[in-house]
């Protein structure tokens, strides 16, 4: 997509420009989850969405690349974009053909600025933190209540056994690069319209490692790492809610060139449960009665997630009517409060009734007069005020 077509990186993560790096790790965490690919299959859109919030974050969680972006926007991090175009520096200047593209720009004050492709860049030789990982895991409502393990079954990169990560085969070492002498770059001078600059760029001998593998590791190539399966034991404490993010350090994927591993997050996925619905740590449940067991009052039983407790509803209860079980919800995954359970009276009419069932309710409504139903004596007496 070109440049002038892409929208605003900030934008793409729901942020204002110049966020901070907590404030951009948390966003793209958030979109991530919202169109990864495992929770939207078959969804193109999710899938273009998914692309372009990594896209956003690959640049904006990079401070080079980000002062770039900042800087210059969608041009300043993609190096098919020039200074080009109408009322800008068009063909014969810079951006046109012949002339300076944004790749010369940096080629031309690299040595100013840290090395062609950012200011103050990161040489290819510098160490980078490895890729973090992501993996849902589906629990049921009464393990996130109470908190679980899980075994995660992983393919990924891993260090080499047989190398330990150095790439080189046992018994052997890299050898510092001549050519740059383990500095990882060259230095090169560029005559331009502003005179002659100075440059650096990666060292091409070394791959800008500054160092030479004479005799690459067998087993993974010369990486250090290689692709195997793994299974990691994940602790998923009490009181997860569903979308809730678990982060275990150092469990991503190997660094380069001595950086520290990534991190792996897990998206927790609860399944509803047939009785009881969440609201933070309370918990809300719906409990039918009968109607001689509201007027007259009654010891139902009530469920809770450690038990069936009984609990007397007094005579007279009305439809909807809420009581509260204290301490019988969910615990804070943080602190020690544990919420409360909530009960719904939901009265019940009998949908089939006989002949003998049915007189008895006529003889019953003979009885109870209207005296004895506040709401509809209420109603009655509003009618007749209104219809006087």
């Amino acid at each position: 997509m070109a440049a002038e077509n892409k929208r605003d990186y900030y934008e793409v993560l729901g942020l204002k420009k110049g966020a901070g790096e907590d404030e951009i790790k948390r966003a793209f965490k958030k979109m991530a989850m919202k169109y990864h690919p495992d929770r939207n299959p078959g969804d193109k859109k999710a899938e273009e969405a998914f692309k372009e919030v990594n896209e956003a974050y690959g640049v904006l969680s990079d401070s080079e690349k980000k002062k770039r972006y900042d800087r210059f926007g969608h041009a300043g991090v993609d190096s098919n974009a020039g200074f080009g175009g109408a009322g800008g520096f068009g063909t014969g200047g810079f951006g046109g053909a012949g002339g300076f593209g944004m790749d010369d720009i940096f080629d031309m004050f690299g040595g100013m600025f840290g090395g062609k492709g950012g200011f103050g860049g990161q040489s290819r030789g510098s160490s980078m933190k490895g890729r973090d990982l992501q993996k849902s895991v589906t629990i049921t409502f009464e393990e996130a209540a109470f908190g679980t393990k899980k075994q995660i079954k992983l393919n990924k990169y891993v260090s080499c056994d047989t190398c330990g990560g150095s790439g080189a085969e046992p018994g052997t070492s890299k050898t510092t690069c001549p050519e740059c002498n383990g500095t990882g770059q060259v230095n090169t001078h560029q005559r331009t319209p502003f005179g002659v600059f100075q440059s650096s760029s990666p060292c091409k001998n070394c791959g800008g490692t500054g160092q030479i593998n004479e005799h690459p590791c067998n087993a993974c190539g010369g990486s250090g790492k290689i692709k195997k399966n793994v299974t990691i034991a994940v602790d998923i404490p009490a009181g997860v809610d569903n979308d809730s993010v678990i982060s275990i350090k150092g469990q991503g994927e190997p660094g380069e060139n001595g950086g520290a591993n990534g991190d792996l997050y897990v998206v927790v996925s609860v399944r509803p449960h047939k009785l009881f619905k969440r609201r933070g740590q309370d918990l809300w449940l719906d409990i039918p009665v009968s109607f001689n067991q509201a007027a007259l009052g009654a010891d139902i039983v009530v469920p809770t997630l450690d038990g069936k407790v009984s609990y007397k509803i007094p005579a007279g209860t009305q439809p909807d009517t809420v009581f509260r079980l204290k301490g019988k919800g969910i615990k804070a995954l943080r602190g020690t409060r544990i919420g409360d359970l909530y009960v719904k009276v939901i009265l019940e009419v009998p949908a089939k009734l006989n002949a003998k069932q049915k007189k008895a309710i006529e003889e019953m409504g003979s009885i109870v007069n209207v005296d004895c139903y506040n709401k509809k004596k209420g109603f009655l007496n509003l009618l007749k005020e209104l219809f006087k």
